[in-house]
């Protein structure tokens, strides 16, 4: 294996640093890694982007790939080539971008891989399984000049755009608390047993990568991996880091904080979910404050946060000394004043979240800037990394001290454990 990877290391080293000469008609050929779930939105929101071209697919599930191949051919008319293993894909020449949607524990190797292939990376939040990971994948995209942008599409929504831009021109003053709420119904997974082996055609190893070896179980396989602590990180880093996203955008994109609390567990269900359904988290910026709250059972909404269905209320607040204002899918409003007297609202923008934040980083494959990403992977990183800290607290059970140098936690080895992992041969970062 540590040929394969030296290999594409080759590979990407031999491409060039800014890529093809891109002609004004030319598309950017994309593969689509993890076909399933996120995976389908991908391939949907390319097929209708006239910048790209699905040029390739690659799932560790045959029936899967099977699936979203006829998909492409029946949206673009063309079938793209399948592969089983990314690593094959990664030496396709052909293929000028990736975009991930496998589990999270995926993340950072696949960018990796990619970047060291010459290819560009769209990738799905949360950017990183751990911060150790997202440490390696900033340094790897900086050193091969590769684009990457996480999936944190609100960066590319328009209203969310003016709400953070009313923000730091002061409409409700001196912000002192920003909150991100996850209310997001999620039913109990129950529980079944481990099988003596996978269902035919699921590469079983493949899917595992770096997380450890374990029996095949349906439970830890399609989205309910989401819900185990080897291969997802909990709403928090599920719907939540969308939230966290843009509560650390609207205070100035903060970064580490002094210190970080988060407490809760998994109320009401006895079954195999490992991750909590009830967490609040708390990180201390000095003079301001951000929060966040996950509820995955029954609950109210908050504010004027909207309802989406389902008993979902989903959005941030944000709270200075002259009002406050709450953001969501559905658009954002101000109150200021001490009769929280409403002063401006402005409603979404029709259409898709996700095509346009795609469409930017198709244009920054072209222009070869990581600025002109919307959600660069050091943001994306960042954004991961304090749902990362609020997982630690945690599962350590306490609050801890953090090193805004490091991001790790001041003297305390035991709860730094929780900031990394052990990672399965020949999986290695």
């Amino acid at each position: 294996m540590k040929e394969i990877t030296r290999r594409i290391f080759v590979a990407g080293a031999a491409a060039s640093s800014t890529g093809r000469i891109w002609g004004a008609n030319d598309r950017v050929n994309v593969a689509v890694i993890g076909t399933g779930g996120r995976g389908n939105d991908h391939i949907k929101e390319y097929a209708a982007l006239p910048e790209a071209r699905i040029a390739a697919l690659c799932d560790i599930d045959q029936a899967a790939l099977e699936t979203a191949t006829a998909r492409v051919k029946s949206l673009t008319g063309e079938a793209p080539k399948g592969y089983s293993d990314m690593r094959a894909l990664f030496e396709d020449k052909t293929v000028d971008a990736v975009s991930i949607a496998t589990p999270n524990h995926w993340h950072a190797l696949a960018t990796m891989w990619a970047c060291e292939a010459g290819k560009d990376v769209y990738c799905e939040k949360p950017a990183c399984h751990n911060v150790h990971e997202g440490e390696r994948m900033v340094a790897v995209a900086r050193r091969t000049g590769r684009m990457v942008q996480i999936g944190s599409q609100g960066r590319s929504v328009p209203h969310k755009i003016k709400a953070m831009d009313l923000l730091r021109q002061g409409v409700i003053g001196k912000i002192y608390l920003a909150k991100g709420l996850c209310f997001k119904r999620r039913p109990s997974i129950g529980h079944k047993e481990d099988q003596p082996a996978p269902p035919p055609g699921v590469n079983w190893d493949l899917f595992l990568g770096p997380a450890p070896m374990r029996p095949f179980n349906e439970l830890r396989f399609k989205y309910n991996w989401h819900w185990f602590w080897d291969t997802g990180n909990g709403d928090i880093g599920n719907q939540g880091v969308h939230e966290m996203d843009i509560a650390r955008w609207g205070l100035g994109d903060v970064r580490w904080p002094r210190n970080v609390v988060s407490t809760g567990g998994k109320y009401g269900y006895v079954d195999d979910q490992e991750t909590p359904n009830t967490q609040l988290a708390a990180f201390d910026y000095g003079e301001r404050e951000l929060v966040f709250e996950v509820r995955g059972i029954m609950t109210g909404g908050e504010a004027a946060i909207a309802r989406s269905g389902n008993g979902n209320y989903v959005g941030n607040l944000f709270y200075g000394t002259d009002g406050w204002m709450s953001v969501d899918s559905e658009g954002y409003k101000v109150y200021q004043g001490e009769t929280s007297a409403l002063v401006t609202e402005s409603s979404k923008t029709p259409g898709s979240d996700t095509g346009p934040h795609m469409a930017n980083f198709l244009a920054a494959c072209r222009s070869r800037r990581y600025q002109d990403l919307h959600a660069d992977v050091a943001t994306g990183v960042m954004s991961a990394d304090l749902c990362h800290l609020a997982n630690a607290s945690y599962r350590a059970g306490k609050r801890l001290a953090v090193d805004a140098e490091t991001g790790r936690f001041a003297g305390d080895e035991a709860a730094n454990q929780f900031l990394t992992r052990k990672y399965r041969e020949p999986y290695v970062l």
